[in-house]
């Protein structure tokens, strides 16, 4: 089973760029195809420090592609990825970027067999040196900041949906004290709201920006998405990507007044427009 992961890679040969300059993350041309299904063509995106980013748009566009290209899980056809300012090379186990990546997965991806513990603590139990009754004393530390405290004893089956969502969060920002840079500087989102009620939905969306405010989480995001409220209560910008090609990008108080007749038909929920309804 996927689980979440948290991605840390080695700097090459090339020189970076003024960091005040240089974006955390940037994808020039990335193109990927499965088959003749051609899901990204020549997409550029630049992700800046800080930034809470929504890549938006309808189903089987490729937003969840980006997701795992940016993570280093699947390779590019072509095009080029930077991590600030660093050419990746390759998949997460060929080499290092500079900056941790941590990854929360659309359906929680916790594994059933093992406690909340175990699971927000996975890592550290399998890659680090710490003694356990560190890596708990860090577990209890993480499950609080996601209002989760006393619950470490509990199976994945034992917890709601929302609960899940969140002990997931709670992975995906686990890092080693021993090794500082494992702590990751981005968090991907995978449609973290899909299936959840209006009440869950806000907890989880409060809980996203305030682990972006607090300095105990992560600072800067990209999350896909198809619920409005997530859209307008996470985002800062937004990007929309239709046929494999950003169609349109801008501020989320420029949803409503943008003439793009995509975003228009997106948020309108209208079958008529330049969006091909499928079936």
């Amino acid at each position: 089973m996927s689980s979440n992961l948290q991605f840390v890679l080695q700097p090459t040969n090339l020189q970076p760029a003024s960091p005040k300059m240089t974006p955390l993350i940037e994808l020039k041309g990335v193109s990927k195809a499965f088959g003749g299904n051609i899901i990204l063509d020549q997409v550029d995106l630049t992700i800046d420090r800080g930034e809470a980013l929504a890549i938006i748009g309808p189903s089987g566009t490729g937003k969840s592609t980006i997701l795992r290209i940016i993570a280093g899980l699947l390779l590019a056809d072509a095009g080029e990825i930077y991590i600030q300012g660093q050419k990746r090379i390759g998949l997460i186990e060929d080499a290092e970027d500079p900056i941790g990546i941590g990854m929360v997965f659309q359906q929680a991806a916790l594994f059933d067999s093992l406690t909340v513990e175990e699971n927000v603590g996975f890592i550290l139990y399998q890659h680090s040196k710490l003694s356990r009754s560190k890596i708990r004393e860090l577990v209890h530390q993480k499950l609080e900041m996601v209002g989760l405290s006393g619950i470490s004893d509990r199976f994945p089956s034992e917890l709601s949906g929302g609960m899940r969502k969140r002990v997931s969060f709670a992975r995906a920002i686990m890092s080693n004290p021993d090794n500082p840079k494992d702590s990751p500087e981005v968090l991907l989102y995978d449609e973290p709201t899909a299936g959840l009620d209006p009440i869950a939905s806000t907890v989880i969306e409060d809980l996203v920006r305030e682990l972006q405010y607090s300095n105990r989480g992560c600072g800067s995001y990209v999350m896909v998405t198809h619920q409005q409220s997530t859209i307008r209560r996470t985002a800062d910008r937004v990007v929309f990507l239709y046929k494999g090609k950003v169609q349109w990008q801008g501020k989320v108080s420029e949803i409503d007044t943008t003439d793009n007749p995509l975003v228009r038909q997106f948020f309108s929920a209208s079958i008529t427009g330049p969006i091909q309804v499928i079936g």
